[in-house]
């Protein structure tokens, strides 16, 4: 009975020590191998708390921007060109420059632009390619080529601005809406898509200004080339007319009828 006891007592001792050393883990249901841990319970009801809250947060920002109109910018209006025409010098431009007509354009340039009569292209006709005077024609040429494609270019960026104004507008005004109905995901790609096939056309028209502005420098260029080469074919010349006339009134035999100053 004694035996009993004491080894009932040691088995008491030692598992009281084994509780107190143990995890705060037991087993459900008397199933040895299901085990119930508090501390990863509480871990894990963490974690989902922290997963729900960055959830909410991200669908807020999605479907709510409270800030757009931080971003809210003013599409610049043309003014109209309203060009003068008191006698008929300008007949066409405030249409060629308003609207996209190419014949306003090349009527205006016309009518504003000083004409090769026909003498001159009969004095023109016997002179050879590279001489100063077909250099000046060319330059005309050029000009009249180029200038009226600049104002229908003017025209059709003016024309082309006053068209899509609305559809600006439309696009600006929904990027700018915090409501749910356009911050769907596919509602903002859908917007991304627009603004970069607005902003497309735009740099299109842009590139047919450019063109312009490009065409425009190649004739001043032109104009610049051709009197600089002109006043050195001049310097030239006078160089060689006083080597060949001697100029001093000390021998003065003659009249030079062809001196350039």
């Amino acid at each position: 009975m004694k035996f009993n006891m004491k080894n009932r007592r040691k088995w008491m001792i030692g598992g009281a020590v084994l509780l107190l050393t143990a995890t705060p883990s037991f087993a459900l249901f008397g199933i040895g191998d299901i085990v119930f841990d508090p501390t990863s319970y509480a871990s894990l009801v963490s974690q989902l708390t922290t997963l729900e809250t960055q959830y909410n947060m991200l669908k807020n920002n999605i479907e709510h921007f409270s800030l757009k109109q931080q971003w809210q910018t003013t599409l610049t209006a043309l003014k109209n060109a309203n060009v003068k025409n008191m006698f008929g010098e300008t007949t066409g431009m405030t249409t060629a420059l308003n609207t996209n007509s190419p014949a306003a354009s090349s009527a205006a340039w016309t009518a504003a632009t000083v004409p090769v009569n026909g003498t001159t292209t009969t004095y023109l006709a016997g002179q050879t390619p590279g001489s100063t005077q077909l250099s000046e024609l060319a330059m005309i040429e050029a000009s009249d080529s180029v200038s009226p494609d600049c104002f229908t270019a003017v025209g059709q960026y003016r024309a082309a601005r006053t068209q899509n104004a609305t559809a600006n507008s439309s696009l600006a005004s929904e990027q700018l809406d915090g409501s749910t109905v356009t911050n769907s995901e596919v509602e903002q790609l859908n917007l991304l898509n627009a603004a970069e096939a607005q902003k497309m056309s735009e740099m299109q028209s842009q590139g047919v200004l450019q063109a312009c502005l490009a065409s425009q420098m190649a004739v001043a260029n032109m104009q610049q080339r051709n009197a600089a080469a002109l006043d050195l074919n001049t310097a030239a010349y006078v160089q060689q007319q006083r080597a060949a006339n001697d100029t001093s009134a000390a021998s003065e035999g003659n009249t030079w009828d062809n001196y350039l100053p």
